[in-house]
């Protein structure tokens, strides 16, 4: 494949956003071309996943420049494997978002190809400082996409959600600008190719470094930083909350995972740091997890423990321990969106998301109930779906790697969730009566009038991407394949770097 697509995969969606922004308020093209333009950009994901697989690396010079002055545009197994699986989620959370209401609003489909153009930057350049803007570029539309799933519908939580989302995030970014300068001032460079390995090499560096490390963590929600997750995603609306679980904490798991590959080249004497917190990043989430009234809180505080279970593979860093974190990220991020998404269609429908106001779903809505089900065993971890292969890939390479204590934390926290998707499954899909209908019923003196149905429009997203682990599941020795390249290519950066040296 033509390296020159590389650039195209931001410049497409980019003016793309250009062209439907200008577009009148009634235009009935602008959907049609968003998703034409999003299935576009899947295909290549798609034809790069192949190109990659045998550990190629492809790469290009923005505008022809050489090396060191051109923005590098680089993809390998890892990056393709994240750009496929990113703009999966772009477009099913576009899908529901449209069938949920904000996707309807004039500005909905510029907005997400902007964070679209931002996702592919992100996951393709191979400069810090570049990673900074597209992060940038992805982060300021999400705050208007917030804007348009509470518009008309602001409440005082949404409020305080939405401004909490906006500070941490601009904090955060102000952080990790600091230490992309730091890293300038003590390397002289901000380019991958030419930091490969300097961490090690220079303790000043290295400090520099984990400043930029330590900014993308808490982008993360990584322990002890995960409270601003946990307070602002519940706050927005589902389609919102199900579109960034996919998107903005695994772009920075992404550029954890690229950083400490390449420029601290795997340095052991740190891993430990990264055992401890991510650890307690599972074990904490899975907690919180047990303790919460509403869906989509339990969900969140679940999606906590999970990045835990992504950054433990590389925090083990061996080969097993790399494939089987990534074959965890692109797991999660299937499998979170599929559970915000069917049970987002029901909050949309019943106008709530507490357990105790909600009760005989699967009776009502079997497609939905189906779509909770297996997405839930599968966050769980039980066969025959994704969660449980990558689940075991990462107990095993925690052995592996005598890491006994992370393997048991591991194991424990499997059950947490069980129990956390049993209590969401027992009080909304499979209890006959909720406090509120009793409660009704009894002041009216009859029943209540049945809910509106959810519809295939509404349950189809979370129904696609459940399926989609069961598929993962029954071919996860295929996956598997891929992310032990990618694993491979984070043990041994020489072809990355000669790449974006190139």
């Amino acid at each position: 494949m033509n390296d020159v697509i590389l650039p195209l995969m931001v410049a497409v969606p980019l003016g793309m956003a250009g062209l439907t922004a200008m577009a009148p308020a009634a235009a009935r093209w602008v959907l049609p071309v968003a998703f034409a333009s999003l299935v576009g950009l899947l295909v290549v994901s798609g034809l790069f996943v192949a190109e990659t697989s045998d550990g190629e690396v492809v790469s290009h010079a923005v505008g022809g420049w050489p090396a060191g002055i051109a923005i590098p545009f680089v993809v390998d197994q890892l990056s393709a494997l994240m750009l496929t699986a990113t703009g999966l989620l772009v477009l099913v959370c576009a899908w529901f978002a449209v069938a949920s209401g904000p996707g309807r609003e004039p500005l909905f489909a510029p907005l997400l190809l902007v964070v679209t153009a931002g996702v592919n930057g992100a996951l393709l350049t191979a400069d810090i400082f570049n990673l900074f803007v597209f992060i940038e570029v992805m982060l300021l539309p999400s705050y208007g996409l917030l804007v348009l799933a509470g518009r008309r519908k602001g409440t005082d939580r949404s409020v305080r959600g939405s401004r909490l989302y906006v500070a941490f995030n601009l904090f955060v970014s102000t952080l990790f600008l600091v230490g992309v300068a730091f890293v300038y001032g003590t390397a002289g460079t901000v380019n991958l190719g030419e930091l490969a390995g300097r961490a090690q090499e220079s303790p000043t560096v290295a400090a520099a470094t984990a400043v930029c490390l330590v900014a993308l963590s808490m982008k993360a929600a990584t322990f002890p930083t995960h409270g601003w997750l946990a307070r602002a995603y519940p706050a927005t609306s589902p389609a919102m909350t199900a579109l960034f679980s996919g998107l903005h904490t695994k772009v920075a798991i992404y550029a954890i995972y690229r950083i400490y590959s390449v420029v601290f080249d795997g340095d052991e004497r740190y891993l430990w740091i990264g055992l401890v917190a991510f650890s307690l990043t599972m074990l904490v989430g899975a907690l919180g997890a047990v303790g919460e009234r509403t869906m989509r809180s339990i969900l969140v505080f679940n999606m906590i423990s999970g990045i835990g279970y992504v950054l433990v593979g590389l925090a083990l860093f061996t080969g097993a321990g790399l494939a089987a974190g990534i074959f965890y990220l692109l797991h999660h991020m299937i499998v979170k969106a599929s559970l915000f998404l069917s049970t987002g269609a029901v909050e949309v429908r019943h106008g709530t998301s507490r357990l105790a106001e909600i009760g005989a779903v699967a009776r009502r809505e079997p497609v939905v109930a189906a779509a909770f089900l297996m997405a839930a065993l599968s966050l769980a971890g039980l066969p025959p779906f994704s969660g449980f292969v990558g689940k075991v890939a990462v107990v095993v390479a925690a052995v592996e790697a005598d890491q006994l204590a992370v393997a048991a934390v591991a194991v424990a926290v499997s059950l947490l969730t069980l129990l956390s998707m049993l209590k969401i499954w027992d009080a909304v899909f499979v209890s006959p009566e909720t406090e509120t209908e009793t409660a009704t019923e009894t002041a009216t003196g009859g029943p209540v009038a049945a809910p509106p149905r959810v519809g295939l429009a509404l349950a189809g997203p979370g129904l696609l991407l459940a399926v989609a682990t069961l598929l993962l599941g029954l071919g996860g020795e295929g996956l598997l394949a891929l992310t032990d390249v990618a694993a491979a290519g984070l043990l041994d950066t020489t072809s990355y770097v000669e790449a974006v040296l190139s």
